[in-house]
């Protein structure tokens, strides 16, 4: 199990993978954001957006991907 973990964490780490979840959480969190929050960031009402909520509409995308590329380089 251990082993496992370390390798998990490693490949979660590597360049490649650390890029792909950027991009896709870029793209992923922007239309989640725009679908949660767009009429008060169209609006202008910048008092009424909730950072944190952004800040995790972004880290669950992120957080998907690279768990799905260091499983399925792990996997085979």
């Amino acid at each position: 199990m251990g082993m496992s973990n370390n390798k998990f964490l490693e490949i979660a780490l590597e360049k490649q993978t650390v890029s792909r979840a950027i991009k896709i959480c870029l793209i992923v969190g922007t239309i989640l954001n725009i679908i949660n929050q767009g009429r008060v960031i169209i609006n202008g009402d910048w008092q009424n957006i909730s950072a944190v909520r952004m800040l995790l509409t972004y880290s669950v995308p992120y957080c998907v991907s690279t768990y799905s590329s260091a499983m399925a380089k792990i996997s085979g």
